[in-house]
């Protein structure tokens, strides 16, 4: 595989934490897990490139034009800033053709060049993939084989906070949801928030799907991180927590009262993975290659619920910025 972008994701979240616990970046979990191998490495910034070659025999480059025709990778992995990732697909497929191509989220900022990435992968028969990571996490796939088993009931109605953006962090619990209960069907926009740069926004608004809806309200990410979902189902209560903890408290008879139920008052803890999340994600991609059943978020389906959030942000800037934070 190669690697295009050794930033924090790409290379520098996992550097000074043990290997055995924690796999957090691209290089480390493609370098640990067996089904692959690094054959490159690409970044513009020299110091990077030389970070990555005094820890790694790989060969690295500063642009994707550099590469040797001899070099060949079956993966290309993106984890260039968002505003490359379009110029780094349509280069990189110009040159080659990858067997699939994971790209960080977002595609990117803009729906149209989203858009033109996908179609330039199809066209060019290449699997276009978006790194969400929860969906690869063991507890998140136990609470889909829930779902689906119907050991968790619907309807369902949720809400999740989110700070850093929408399309930033906002979009990993859109599509955490839409991967439990299907695609989102409307959006409503509650309250404009406030700008986060020129691409991003952080509103208020509710996402609708076949089988409830969610609400998500932005916290102010100078203030502290916060990023969970509460979801109330048929039959008891799931939270997502701390970035990954994943409780369940099954709705009980009530120990007083006939006919009430409550919910259990010790929850269960599903296990979960998310220190080593990157390799996780190494796996699934090794099952989607093999042509078996696997949770990456495609990149259509990626599209989909993005074109919800950017119209929730084209609304926000129409709207004004009616709530200050």
């Amino acid at each position: 595989m190669a690697i295009v972008g050794l930033g924090n994701i790409g290379f520098l979240y996992d550097r000074h934490l043990p290997a055995a616990t924690h796999v957090l970046t691209h290089v480390r979990a493609f370098r640990q897990h067996p089904d692959f191998r690094m054959v490159a490495a690409i970044d513009p910034a020299p110091v990077l490139r030389g970070e990555f070659e005094r820890a790694f025999e790989v060969p690295v480059y500063a642009s994707v034009t550099d590469i040797p025709a001899e070099i060949q990778s079956d993966v290309v992995v993106v984890a260039s800033p968002t505003e490359t990732h379009a110029s780094v697909v349509e280069t990189f497929l110009a040159r080659r053709r990858p067997r699939a191509i994971l790209c960080e989220k977002p595609l990117a900022y803009r729906i149209d060049a989203a858009r033109s990435m996908a179609e330039h992968c199809r066209s060019a028969g290449v699997p276009l993939y978006v790194n969400y990571i929860r969906r690869a996490d063991p507890g998140v796939l136990e609470v889909k084989s829930r779902l689906e088993s119907g050991h968790i009931a619907l309807p369902f109605k949720a809400v999740a906070w989110y700070s850093k953006g929408l399309l930033h962090n906002g979009a990993h619990f859109a599509d955490l949801l839409s991967y439990w209960f299907g695609p989102v069907l409307d959006m409503k926009l509650i309250t404009a928030g406030r700008r986060i740069g020129e691409q991003d926004a952080e509103p208020d608004l509710r996402l609708d799907f076949a089988q409830g809806s969610a609400m998500f309200c932005a916290a102010r990410e100078e203030d502290f991180s916060h990023y969970t979902v509460e979801v109330v189902a048929a039959n008891g209560r799931l939270r997502y927590e701390q970035g990954g903890e994943v409780l369940w408290q099954a709705a009980v008879p009530h120990p007083i009262l006939p006919g009430y139920r409550r919910l259990n008052a010790t929850p269960e803890a599903i296990p979960n993975d998310m220190n080593r999340y990157q390799y996780r994600i190494a796996e699934q991609l090794s099952l989607a290659l093999q042509g078996r059943k696997h949770a990456l978020c495609e990149g259509t389906w990626s599209i989909a619920t993005q074109e919800w959030l950017t119209k929730a942000i084209t609304d926000q800037t129409q709207g004004g910025n009616a709530c200050k934070h």
